[in-house]
């Protein structure tokens, strides 16, 4: 067993090439193999959101504060809210993020594959973020 503390493993600053807007990443777990679960609480700033992204073994988005927006490809734009929890499929194009005007927090849970946990693809368009506007 092992336990990690509070702090005792540093926040990062999404990149800004997957990210749009402010998003901070508190890992929580990343297991040894033969395990491969992933863990992290991931804080949006209003507007702020994920670029365009697929998941080899599928990805679990339990939302704990404010109010999001997730996208499938080909899909409606919908609103994600405390308590919601989101399973997305293996290989299911995406997007997640929080609304423009409230910042939206998450705990993800994925499985790594070979190595690999998320495959990034193109940014979220203003339009595709937004389709009312």
């Amino acid at each position: 067993m092992e336990i990690r503390r509070v702090g005792s493993q540093p926040s990062r600053k999404g990149e800004l090439a997957y990210f749009t807007g402010s998003v901070r990443i508190d890992p929580l777990n990343e297991a040894t193999a033969p395990a491969r679960v992933v863990a992290a609480i991931v804080t949006f700033e209003p507007g702020g959101r994920t670029a365009w992204h697929k998941h080899p073994l599928g990805q679990t988005l339990i939302v704990t504060t404010g109010s999001g927006l997730a996208q499938r490809w080909g899909g409606p734009v919908e609103e994600i809210r405390p308590g919601d929890v989101v399973w997305i499929p293996p290989g299911e194009k995406h997007w997640h993020g929080a609304k423009g005007t409230i910042g939206m927090t998450h705990i993800a849970i994925q499985e790594k594959l070979e190595g690999k946990t998320v495959y990034w693809l193109e940014k979220v368009t203003d339009e595709q973020y937004n389709p009312t506007s």
